[in-house]
């Protein structure tokens, strides 16, 4: 009597014992698990962090452009990251390593195909062997084959570990693309505001200068002054219109660069005041550095270094021999109708192995070329902590220099001002000469102009100190998608 597919394969039980133990000890003849290297940083920042301001809340920490209680920006900002080409190129690019994704984690299950066959052949009666038989003959075939890789050292395994790091890797990547973007607009947009402040400064002075220049022209009638007074007064009103000209053309390639930004080429964005927005809160001090961990750049770094991890292992798996099982169930008969009949029952069941015996040092030698990639994978995440902490001591430096900055101009504006004025009244007491007034309202020119930069300065380093630690983005979904893919 035959046996059958249930007896052959209790008849294999000790292979099969005997290749799940295996199973069991081979992630680690691949090698050790993956494990976080070292951290590179102090515990604490270089620079001092500001204590007598306002703590942030953590909710607005993720939108921490709210702060501005600017609704422009902020529709600015939801526009650029649904509608940004950077952005949607990241999405597309999730969606690729998403398949991939699962096309590795498929790998592990069994391939099963329905494969039918029916022929009808005529072999020829006048060969040196006579034919028996019917003449011309039918075949019918129908079965079911599979098979599937016994996973033994862990090699696809450590396949979808990779894959699934590539994804992991193109999400936080999007979410880098994203938190990046957001300061980019803010800037952008800061930069608009301040030379809409810069812009009503200058006009403010254009007045200022035209009545001065209608003052010399007066005195000149009156025969008090001479017309190189009158020459100088007019020279101040055409500088004066010639910065407003270029202010002007900065504003208009700032707003075309915001444009870009929000793939929205026709926005305009109307004249408003910098002065006016707020100065966010400044973050706690005594944030600890390793808050960086928590960046999305540095979470996609540490993610292609997982999948470099993996990849030394896939490499060294190749060196091990490749098992799998085969197996096929069907019918097989002259005539269709006996397809499905005991007698045209078929089966094979097989297990093959194949063990790389010599190839010239190519797997030894990939083996040293994923090893290299994770080294330098190693190197670039270490990198990026140390680039990242700079990033967040120079922010602490800009943000507390250019607020102490702006109080210095500040004063410096209010000083020119008293300075202008009275340098005005000495001129028509005719205590001095224009000359004085000239340099007066040159220097309260600048020192009006400066006054908004610094403004612009203190709102740009908030912005930088918020994106270098990492706000701006709600790390929780991915690293709970990212421990689950451990």
């Amino acid at each position: 009597m035959k046996p059958t597919v249930k007896q052959l394969v209790w008849a294999q039980r000790p292979l099969i014992i005997a290749l799940a133990a295996l199973s069991l000890a081979g992630c680690q003849l691949l090698g050790p698990l993956y494990s976080r290297p070292d951290s590179p940083l102090p515990q604490g920042y270089v620079e001092p962090q500001a204590s007598t301001l306002t703590a942030v809340p953590a909710a607005q920490m993720q939108q921490w452009w709210s702060l501005f209680n600017d609704p422009l920006l902020t529709r600015l900002i939801d526009t650029a990251l649904v509608n940004n080409s950077d952005v949607q190129l990241a999405v597309a690019r999730i969606e690729q390593y998403d398949a991939v994704a699962r096309e590795t984690s498929g790998n592990v299950l069994p391939t099963i195909t329905l494969d039918n066959n029916n022929t009808r052949t005529r072999i020829t009666g006048a060969g040196p062997n006579p034919v028996f038989g019917t003449n011309p003959r039918n075949d019918n075939k129908l079965a079911l084959n599979g098979s599937i890789e016994l996973d033994v050292w862990g090699k696809l395994r450590t396949a979808n570990v990779a894959a699934r790091a590539n994804l992991l890797s193109t999400e936080y990547a999007r979410e880098a693309v994203r938190w990046s973007l957001v300061g980019l607009v803010t800037n952008q947009y800061l930069i608009i505001r301040s030379l809409d402040g810069q812009l009503a400064v200058n006009a403010e002075n254009i007045k200022t200068a035209q009545e001065s220049l209608a003052m010399t022209q007066r005195q000149l009638d009156a025969g008090v002054n001479t017309a190189l007074d009158v020459n100088q007064a007019e020279l101040v009103v055409t500088n004066l219109r010639a910065q407003s000209l270029e202010l002007q053309r900065q504003r208009s390639i700032s707003e075309h660069q915001l444009g870009v930004l929000t793939a929205d080429l026709s926005v305009k964005i109307p004249v408003g005041g910098l002065m006016s927005m707020p100065i966010p809160p400044m973050p706690p001090a005594g944030l600890p550095s390793t808050l960086l961990e928590s960046r999305p750049d540095i979470r996609q770094t540490e993610q292609d270094l997982i999948a470099a991890h993996a990849n030394v292992k896939l490499a060294k798996a190749a060196l091990y021999p490749t098992l799998s099982l085969t197996g096929a169930y069907g019918g097989e008969s002259k005539i269709l109708s006996d397809l499905f009949t005991a007698p045209a029952k078929i089966w094979t069941l097989g297990f093959a192995a194949s063990l790389p015996i010599f190839n010239g040092g190519r797997l030894n030698a990939r083996v040293d070329q994923a090893s290299a990639l994770q080294k330098q994978a190693v190197i670039n995440y270490q990198a990026a902590l140390r680039t990242a902490f700079s990033e967040v001591n120079d922010a602490l430096v800009n943000a507390r220099q250019y607020r102490e900055q702006e109080a210095v101009a500040e004063s410096k504006q209010k000083t020119t001002a008293n300075i202008l004025r009275i340098s005005q009244n000495r001129y028509q007491a005719g205590y001095s000469s224009y000359l004085e007034v000239l340099d007066a309202q040159r220097n309260h020119n600048e020192a009006t102009q400066a006054l908004v930069q610094s403004r612009q300065n203190t709102l740009t380093a908030t912005v930088s100190l918020f994106k270098a630690l990492g706000a701006g983005w709600d790390p929780e979904p991915l690293k709970k998608k990212a421990e689950a893919s451990k």
